[in-house]
């Protein structure tokens, strides 16, 4: 007497008929998988019913008869297996049949879409296996409907995963981190996020790690009250000098009660002390006058706030001077020698990475710094009647803008940025929040100050050179232009560093007569530009003659 088939539930029989067909159609299947697909529909009729059970009953009911059955139902958007279950499973086999499925069309638009951002066949296949398709099973919904709550909550369960294993999922992490700006491009209401360094991510509590509680308490205040007048990065530096005093705090004086307790000799010449002889972590070399004088000020600035403010931990008296601060040298200009400018400048013009590189040439022609670099937008260069072609600088570290002569040479490194850029929608400014097309942008995404200083190191390696930092092209820059006779002021207004005069006495330019106008200067400089945007020959750098 054969063997008697478990019904299936007369609700789950159109499922049944549906998977039936689709092994009929691809060849394969056998009796297990259909006497596998009856008990499973029998006992799970409603497939949420399955996936509302623990992880471990989902991974323990997955049988291999029964894994064809789970992958037509996530395939066909009939099971939200939850994100665990679909991290936990290798989906190789569903991206392979996807073709044939309602998820297809979407992941054919994703793998599209990808290859115009640039990512090759490997990398765009990863993304869509590791993140598209299982946020397409989970959701539910196309990819033009996916929102940022989707892309947060598995974010979250990548973050459970790596809890459960003691260990991390980076090529996750990356993944989803590209995979987002790759669907945020494809039209998606979802946007791709910034990378946050890993200070960035930290709160202001675990910068003050190892500062006693009632000293960290109002240290954490203070630095809440700076982020609504400072840009976060400029808090951190804060945060890591305070870190600095409030650890020598609980080592010389444990049973401190609070700030308002502190004195002059018992904690801050003591303080003074050892700042003065503090050593680099990293390298064991004592650190610079610099870093000494910004840990001795932030301090300084902080009791002075409180003080101001009221609060109940502020010292009685002032307790840190101006006199304190170790006085910081005024070197000439770090530029680079004609020699290794040369040598620097080939190796980019070498350079397979033709958009970093292009970025970096350009830092050299206009002299601006790598921050106001990156915010360039594509509408960047404009034209003046009778004066030439221009290159609006955004907002950078000194807040304002500036408008930096350029050349028909700068002019086409421009046009060449522009054709390699990555297409796509554009992105949110950083600064203000509202959309903005930049000039560079990798891969759906902002090009960043670190990619281009990777680049840099990489190119400076290959000629040959060491500790090449950006801030050296805008020093190069500076510097070729007062040699040639124009005044540093009409290119770098609010410029900090003021080395050039004994500069202009070493030069040939040293007689040049500013003119009284900036709008003179500034004509002046477009006139030269193009002659003053390579360094200049080694005999000039000799004394001017009487």
């Amino acid at each position: 007497m054969p063997p008697v088939k478990t019904v299936v539930p007369p609700q789950a029989v159109h499922i049944y008929d549906a998977y039936l067909a689709c092994l009929a159609a691809r060849g394969a299947g056998n009796k297990t998988f259909d006497s596998g697909a009856r008990c499973f529909l029998a006992r799970f009729p409603d497939p949420q019913a399955w996936a509302a059970q623990p992880l471990a009953a989902r991974l323990a009911g997955t049988r291999p008869q029964l894994q064809p059955l789970l992958n037509f139902r996530m395939r066909h958007g009939h099971l939200r297996p939850g994100y665990d279950y679909l991290l936990d499973r290798k989906l190789t086999v569903i991206l392979r049949e996807a073709a044939v499925s309602p998820l297809g069309p979407d992941l054919k638009r994703f793998l599209a879409g990808a290859e115009v951002l640039g990512y090759s066949v490997r990398a765009r296949t990863g993304m869509a296996s590791e993140v598209a398709v299982r946020v397409l099973i989970q959701t539910g919904r196309p990819l033009a409907e996916l929102t940022d709550t989707d892309f947060t909550a598995f974010g979250q369960a990548i973050t459970e995963r790596e809890t459960r294993l003691g260990r991390e999922l980076k090529h996750y992490h990356h993944a989803l981190y590209a995979s987002r700006a790759v669907i945020y491009h494809l039209g998606a209401p979802a946007e791709p996020v910034p990378k946050r360094s890993t200070l960035g991510r930290w709160s202001w509590e675990r910068h003050l790690d190892g500062v006693p509680p009632q000293v960290r308490r109002p240290m954490v205040a203070y630095l809440e009250r700076l982020q609504g007048t400072h840009a976060r990065s400029s808090v951190q530096g804060t945060a890591s000098e305070l870190a600095h005093f409030g650890r020598f705090l609980a080592r010389h004086d444990p049973e401190l009660p609070s700030l308002s307790g502190l004195g002059r000799q018992r904690h801050i010449e003591p303080y003074l002390n050892e700042v003065a002889v503090a050593v680099n972590h990293r390298t064991g070399q004592p650190v610079a006058a610099s870093t000494a004088k910004q840990r001795i000020q932030s301090v300084g600035i902080f009791l002075d706030a409180i003080a101001e403010w009221g609060w109940p931990e502020a010292p009685a008296r002032r307790l840190i001077f101006p006199r304190d601060a170790p006085r910081l040298p005024h070197p000439l200009p770090r530029y680079l020698p004609p020699d290794s400018e040369r040598a620097l400048l080939a190796a980019l013009e070498d350079s397979p990475n033709r958009l970093y590189a292009d970025a970096l040439l350009l830092l050299r022609a206009t002299g601006m710094r790598i921050g106001e670099l990156v915010d360039l937008e594509l509408d960047c260069v404009h034209e003046v009647p009778g004066s030439g072609a221009w290159l609006k600088i955004p907002l950078g570290k000194l807040l304002t803008e500036r408008m930096v002569p350029i050349d028909e040479e700068t002019t086409k490194l421009v046009d060449r940025i522009a054709a390699h850029r990555s297409p796509g929608r554009p992105l949110r400014h950083p600064r203000t929040g509202k959309l903005a097309d930049f000039l560079l942008t990798h891969q759906g995404r902002r090009v960043s100050a670190y990619t281009l200083r990777d680049e840099l190191h990489r190119a400076a390696a290959e000629a040959g050179l060491d500790g090449v930092v950006p801030h050296q092209l805008r020093h190069t820059y500076a510097t070729a232009l007062e040699i040639g006779g124009v005044a540093s002021d009409a290119t770098f207004p609010g410029k900090r560093e003021r080395p050039w005069p004994a500069l202009r006495r070493w030069s040939p330019g040293g007689g040049h007569a500013r003119a009284g106008s900036k709008v003179a200067d500034d004509l002046r400089c477009h006139r030269r530009v193009a002659s003053a945007r390579t360094m200049m020959h080694p005999d000039l750098l000799r004394p001017a003659a009487a």
